[in-house]
């Protein structure tokens, strides 16, 4: 069983739809700089990252690379790459003029993290669940606990089955 067949609802993004999105949230980040750099959460925050710099004219972009879960199970947060010392400061000024993108804050373990790293920094993210969403200050789509994002990298086109015929007798 993988970690999305658990979840009650799918929420399917197109490419365009991310696209869309990420220039979203550029055009709510233009008034909250400014920013010096932005930190791509990988691998997920890496194609919002790169649309939400183009639209807001970054050209330093570092990553910070965290692993908690894949497509068969959850775990803790592993830090497997921390920004550079030079872009992100120290201390409790750290990630002072730094945005922080990721595709989506799920249960915010990952947000936890990054934000204990990088205090100072602005987090963004182009979708919030519940339990994460207090940890980011900026997000575009909200959606529910319950709902497993099936991101375009994920899927691709297939048939569907009409939803009368999925139905289950009972």
């Amino acid at each position: 069983m993988t970690a999305a067949s658990q979840y009650a609802h799918h929420f399917p993004v197109s490419w365009e739809e991310l696209h869309r999105h990420s220039r979203a949230l550029a055009w709510r980040l233009l008034e909250q700089g400014p920013f010096h750099a932005i930190v791509a959460v990988t691998r997920g925050g890496m194609v919002p990252a790169a649309i939400v710099a183009r639209e807001l004219g970054l050209r330093v972009i570092d990553t910070i690379c965290a692993a908690s879960y894949d497509e068969e199970a959850r775990g803790h947060v592993q830090l497997l790459k921390t920004v550079a010392p030079d872009l992100a400061g120290e201390g409790p000024e750290a990630g002072a003029g730094c945005l922080v993108i990721d595709d989506l804050v799920d249960t915010g373990e990952t947000a936890k993290v990054i934000r204990k790293l990088l205090p100072r920094a602005h987090f963004a993210t182009v979708y919030a669940k519940p339990a994460g969403r207090p940890l980011v200050d900026t997000y575009i789509t909200e959606v529910s606990q319950d709902t497993w994002i099936l991101f375009p990298w994920d899927i691709e086109p297939q048939f569907t089955p009409p939803l009368h015929t999925r139905r289950t007798a009972g």
